[in-house]
């Protein structure tokens, strides 16, 4: 998985106010927590950090004061309406050690003919891996699969030396009946029966004066 190199600034001013003041400057307020250390508040360039992002558990050398902390986003949290970054957790991480996270799920192929439906029962599949070889994702192959058929984690490919955070019979995909709309068989008799006769008229001088 890629470095990303980014520089961030200790902060000793806290709430939301202080916060506010960081994203008008276009920064994103962050605490770096973890391997029993206090956790540090520090402040981040939004934009250089929100494209660094775009690479899920993307793994980060950040320079702080000139030292070098490699952490991964463990927490981000973004603005409603406008998807802003507003506050990031990261977390410290070293060479060699596995971590959990969750990484996306991709499909390929296309399923058997029948306009069934592919249904996520995850969104992203947790798995442990080395803190600097986290895998960007995995592809499930779904190439004629029919309804009815469910893909367990235990049939995901994972790369080398990442295993999974969860039993491996949980299912992770399924392939649901395509519902069709019921036959509205009362409106088809209704059109196909003849129409009933109206009631003759009676003749003149017949029927009650």
């Amino acid at each position: 998985m890629a470095e990303v190199k980014l520089t961030a600034e200790k902060r000793t001013d806290f709430g939301k106010g202080a916060a506010r003041r960081i994203r008008r400057q276009d920064k994103v307020p962050c605490v770096i927590y973890g391997h029993g250390a206090d956790p540090r508040h520090v402040s981040v360039d939004g934009h250089a950090l929100l494209m660094a992002l775009r690479t899920p558990n993307v793994l980060i050398n950040l320079d702080i004061d000139g030292k070098s902390e490699l952490v991964i986003p463990k927490a981000v949290q973004r603005e409603a309406i406008r998807g802003f970054l507003v506050h990031v957790d990261l977390l410290i991480v070293k060479k060699g050690e596995k971590v959990t996270v969750e990484i996306p799920i991709h499909t390929e192929g296309e399923l058997a003919p029948g306009g069934n439906l592919l249904e996520y029962i995850l969104s992203a599949l947790p798995v442990e891996a080395e803190a600097t070889h986290i895998p960007e994702g995995v592809t499930i192959s779904i190439e004629g699969l029919e309804a009815g058929h469910t893909v367990h984690a235990k049939d995901i490919p994972l790369p080398r030396g990442t295993t999974l955070a969860v039993d491996g019979e949980d299912a992770v995909l399924q392939i649901v009946a395509a519902q069709t709309e019921p036959v509205e068989e009362e409106a088809a008799e209704e059109e196909a029966a003849p129409a009933e006769a109206a009631p003759a008229a009676a003749p003149e001088g017949e029927g009650g004066g």
